[in-house]
């Protein structure tokens, strides 16, 4: 018999389980807790409960969990880039940042993604598989463990595309949420997606109160279909008119990510076009200078073309931003560490 995933389960199906091998009630209490509030990655470390009861527990269940692999530390401004290995030996990437706020976690939801974006190098080995919902929660354990801190804000912006694993991203957002656990709060978390439509509606009804980030990065179908794959199934106008929709119904503004790549998207006309695709719309554009990826030729707009950009945005009463740029010197976008690794183990 296969063991349980016992850190994917809510409160009220971690009770059912135990009431299955007569354990009280209360014990639900004490290894949600030790799960979710401690972040514990083995039944060993749960000290309150017996041996015995232990050894049950490990019997039926399994804690999914990560450990670090590598860890790179920027001496520019202190960003935490992580590689964690997977207990089947997968590998995954986080970054954790520093804000005035508190520190921000960017999680990975799959290893790899088969979204197939240019300017990406998550994608450049394709999918291997989804991630559970404890593996997404045990990058946040890990990291909050490894520096002692409290995480405050995710971001489900590092490997993978979130809407192509969406039932365990949504377990993770109710896990994460759960006041017994994380207790983080939706208005802390954004989640990112290239833009596939049917799940933008379905998040609508689902009516979270976090930030939905869409990875806009063109103002046309031409430009995005050469940057982006899956514009050619859900092209702009389709993306825009959900992102409307989406907004007018949960009264929650959108973040459109848009990478600067020098002569590719960031001329004064698409500034101008993006401008009128977006016109009246809540939202607010961040905009990215893109990383350099050694598998393409992009190069990342200047700084005077930057501003050229954002001021053309700014006169059509465009809310915008220029993404600060962080761990520069430790290759933070998320992908790249995990390639580099595996091309030294002798994989892909």
């Amino acid at each position: 018999m296969s063991k349980i995933d016992i850190k994917s389960m809510t409160k009220d199906e971690l009770s059912l389980a135990l009431e299955e091998i007569k354990l009280p009630r209360f014990r639900t209490n004490q290894i949600f807790s030790w799960l979710h509030q401690k972040g514990v990655s083995s039944f060993d470390e749960m000290s309150n409960l017996s041996k015995q009861l232990r050894e049950t527990l490990d019997d039926r269940f399994i804690i999914k969990s990560c450990v670090i692999e590598t860890k790179r530390v920027s001496r520019e401004d202190g960003t935490i880039k992580y590689l964690f290995k997977l207990s089947d030996g997968e590998y995954i990437e986080s970054v954790l940042m520093k804000y005035k706020y508190g520190y921000s976690l960017c999680v990975s939801t799959q290893v790899g993604c088969r979204m197939g974006c240019k300017f990406c190098a998550s994608t450049l080995g394709g999918v291997i598989r989804d991630l559970s919902a404890s593996e997404i929660l045990s990058q946040i354990h890990m990291a909050q463990n490894d520096e002692n801190v409290r995480v405050s804000h995710v971001v489900l912006m590092g490997m993978g595309e979130p809407f192509d694993n969406f039932e365990n991203v949504k377990r993770f957002l109710f896990l994460a949420n759960c006041d017994e656990g994380l207790n983080l709060s939706m208005r802390n978390i954004s989640l990112s997606t290239c833009g596939i439509v049917p799940k933008i509606y379905e998040l609508m009804d689902v009516n979270l109160q976090l930030t939905l980030s869409v990875s806009l990065h063109a103002p046309n179908d031409k430009i995005r279909s050469e940057l982006m794959p899956i514009n050619k199934k859900y092209n702009v106008s389709e993306l825009i008119k959900a992102c409307r929709d989406y907004t007018k119904n949960t009264s929650r503004r959108i973040s459109f990510e848009y990478s600067m790549i020098s002569g590719v998207n960031d001329s004064d006309e698409c500034a101008y076009e993006l401008s009128q695709l977006l016109k009246g719309m809540l939202c607010h554009v961040n905009l990215i200078p893109v990383n350099n990826v050694r598998e393409n030729n992009f190069v990342k707009s200047d700084d005077n073309r930057l501003k050229k950009f954002v001021s053309i945005l700014e006169k059509n009463s465009i809310n915008v931003t220029v993404r600060r740029t962080l761990g520069k010197d430790i290759e933070a976008s998320c992908g790249q560490l995990r390639k580099k690794h595996i091309s030294t183990q002798g994989g892909e």
